[in-house]
C-alpha cells in the first residue's frame, strides 16, 4: 500500500463551473499533489463513474493514489486506490467486506472519539475537520482549529488527512500540527491556475513537514 501523505486535492467541479473533475485532476496531478479524491454529491452513478475511470488512468500513469468519497461500488469498479467514508455512510469494517484488504479506507471524523472509533473499526486513516471554516461542504461542522487537530494527530497511529478551509496562508500550521496530509478543495479548484496553485502548496506543505 502506497503512503498516504503530502498534498491531497479533491476535486469539484461545482465550484467552478466549467472545470471537470478529470481537468481539475489532470492539473493536480501535474503541480505535483499525491492524492486525488473524487467527489461528487450530486452526479448521477453514471457520471460518477465515467470521471472515476479517467481519473483512474490519470493517477495509475503518475504514480499518484486515487480515492473515491462515499461510493463503495464505484471504488471498487474501477479499482480506485481507496475509499474515503463518513460519519453516516457504513462502517470501514462493513467497507473492507466489500471492498478486499488491500483497497485503504478512509474515515471523515470531526472529533477525537470518531476517530478512535474508526480506529477500532480498521480504517486506514482518518480524514479530519473542518480545520478551520469553510464553505465548501455546507454539511460539515463548526471548526474543529489546529489544537483539536494536533492532539488527533498525537493520539491516532494512523495517518490523518487535515481538510477544511485550508489555503496557502495556513497549510503550514496543518504540517506543524502534525497532519500528514494536507486535503484541499477551493485552493486548488477555485485558483486561476491549478497547476502552479498545488504547485506553491505542495512546497509550503512539505517545506513545513521537514
Amino acid at each position: 500500500m502506497s503512503k498516504l501523505s503530502g498534498l491531497y486535492v479533491v476535486t469539484d467541479q461545482d465550484l467552478s463551473p466549467g472545470r471537470t473533475h478529470t481537468g481539475i485532476a489532470e492539473a493536480a496531478i501535474a503541480g505535483g499533489a499525491g492524492v486525488i479524491q473524487l467527489r461528487d454529491k450530486s452526479a448521477s452513478d453514471r457520471e460518477f463513474f465515467e470521471s472515476a475511470v479517467a481519473i483512474r488512468e490519470l493517477t495509475r500513469q503518475a504514480g499518484a493514489l486515487f480515492i473515491v468519497n462515499d461510493r463503495i461500488a464505484v471504488a471498487a469498479a474501477c479499482e480506485a486506490d481507496g475509499v474515503n467514508i463518513g460519519q453516516t455512510d457504513m462502517p470501514a469494517w462493513a467497507a473492507r467486506k466489500v471492498l478486499g484488504p488491500d483497497v485503504i479506507i478512509g474515515v471523515s471524523c470531526e472529533n477525537l472519539e470518531q476517530a478512535r472509533q474508526a480506529v477500532l473499526d480498521g480504517a486506514d486513516y482518518i480524514g479530519f475537520g473542518p480545520v478551520f471554516s469553510t464553505n465548501t461542504k455546507l454539511d460539515c461542522g463548526p471548526e474543529t482549529g489546529l489544537g483539536v487537530l494536533a492532539e488527533v494527530c498525537r493520539e491516532i497511529s494512523l495517518p490523518v488527512a487535515a481538510i477544511g478551509g485550508i489555503s496557502l496562508d495556513n497549510i503550514a500550521e496543518i504540517a506543524k500540527a502534525g497532519a500528514d496530509c494536507a486535503a484541499v478543495v477551493s485552493a486548488v479548484v477555485c485558483a486561476e491556475d491549478m497547476v502552479k496553485a498545488t504547485e506553491e502548496l505542495a512546497r509550503e506543505f512539505s517545506g513545513a513537514r521537514r
